[in-house]
């Protein structure tokens, strides 16, 4: 069962809140950073992208950048742009986009729970990305940083979010991007002891977003606590940051493809090769969107095209063969156009439907791309249906929006 419990943020005066707060470290590069940083001290991407702090062109793995983290981050503090809360709360954590709103519960998240897979995870991670955050999470002996959780509805923490979010926030913004952020802090005993035991009754959480930052914080705790000879199981280490949500408040956007060429192929041998597994209807030149399950869109030489997987291409017993993304991975990309490994080939590249799919088009129409192939969202039953029976996902599957936004509440790890 989960085991959570509630801590002690550290979080930037209300005042002060939309000048820390940040996009999470992963969505944009190192000059986009120090572009959004400028100006501004007390951006949190002094702390997450300290190499914005060094001269142009600096590695983010060097040391030294590592080093600025933990300076900046005491700094900080120091200054009053962190200060840490009192005593331990939980968090309502609220997010709008597109005039939809989802709620989440900022927890502390249990690090055996990860290792027994009590928190479950849908795709693969990479050691070396493990590696960097894990650094970071040292360094700093903090979670800066919250990961993404979901977890079964349930009707004890919905209304508590009802009744926390009708009073007024602790912070309630719009950050530059247009998304809304809203926060609130728990300070009833009786309402902290009963999400404690709500969460304490789950059989699972699942990772929504951040698969890695939820790797490296639950290999540091481990970590920690195979270095204490003292260690009992209850120390703060033993927990990392993280928000989690209603799995119906959460949706998945489209994960969008987009690929150099035709692998030989002209534009009509391409769509005859594709009629053996699909129904192909020619949908002219206004942008098509994949209207269901295993039905995709494909845009080539100036037209988009619905394409209907045939029965046979897909098993609707199987929690991998269902989706989209190996329907389209094995019967257009490997068998037609030879790409075998979507993490590596640099023939293809993603779009995470948040652009659109006016983008799809514009790279194709530049000459950029030979064709560009939209799918169907993946839903939360399905991410879920996966991560019980102890699959993965295949890559570039998922995209959720809107991302966290870093700097609203921090986790020490002491």
């Amino acid at each position: 069962m989960a085991k959570v419990k509630p801590f002690k943020g550290v979080r930037p005066p209300r005042r002060m809140v939309t000048e820390v707060a940040s996009r999470p470290y992963d969505v944009l590069n190192s000059a986009e950073a120090r572009a959004e940083a400028e100006g501004n001290p007390k951006s949190l991407y002094h702390i997450i992208k300290p190499e914005i702090d060094f001269a142009e062109g600096t590695d983010e793995h060097d040391p030294a950048v590592y080093d600025r983290a933990v300076e900046n981050f005491n700094a900080f503090q120091q200054r009053g742009w962190l200060v840490q809360d009192e005593k331990e709360h939980y968090y309502i954590y609220a997010q709008t986009m597109d005039g939809r709103t989802q709620y989440g519960i900022v927890i502390a998240a249990n690090v055996d729970d990860y290792m027994n897979g009590c928190i479950k995870k849908h795709e693969l991670t990479r050691r070396d990305k493990e590696e960097d955050r894990m650094k970071h999470v040292r360094i700093n002996n903090a979670n800066i940083e919250p990961v993404f959780f979901a977890f079964p509805d349930n009707e004890v923490l919905e209304t508590i979010i009802r009744e926390v979010s009708a009073g007024p926030a602790e912070y309630d913004f719009t950050a530059p991007d247009g998304f809304g952020h809203h926060f609130w802090v728990i300070d009833d005993e009786a309402t902290i002891e009963r999400i404690t035991d709500e969460f304490g009754k789950m059989p699972a959480l699942y990772i929504a977003d951040g698969h890695h930052r939820t790797a490296a914080a639950a290999l540091v705790g481990a970590e920690k606590a195979r270095n204490n000879p003292a260690h009992r199981g209850d120390e703060e280490y033993n927990y990392f940051l993280a928000v989690a949500f209603p799995s119906s408040h959460l949706k998945i956007i489209d994960y969008n493809r987009v690929v150099r060429d035709l692998n030989g192929l002209s534009p009509a041998e391409f769509l005859e090769k594709l009629e053996y597994k699909f129904i192909i209807e020619d949908k002219g030149s206004e942008i098509y969107r994949p209207a269901a399950l295993h039905n995709f869109a494909l845009y080539l030489e100036g037209r988009w095209y619905s394409l209907t997987a045939r029965p046979g291409t897909y098993d609707d017993s199987d929690p991998i063969g269902v989706l989209d993304v190996t329907i389209s991975s094995d019967f257009i990309l490997r068998d037609i156009i030879g790409i075998t490994d979507l993490r590596s080939d640099k023939r293809i590249d993603f779009v995470g439907g948040i652009r659109g799919l006016g983008e799809l088009k514009e790279r194709v129409d530049s000459g950029e791309m030979a064709f560009a192939l939209a799918l169907y969202p993946v839903s939360m039953e399905q991410l879920i249906a996966i991560a019980d029976t102890g699959n993965i996902m295949p890559p570039k599957t998922t995209w959720f929006e809107p991302k966290l936004r870093s700097g609203l509440v921090i986790h020490k790890l002491d």
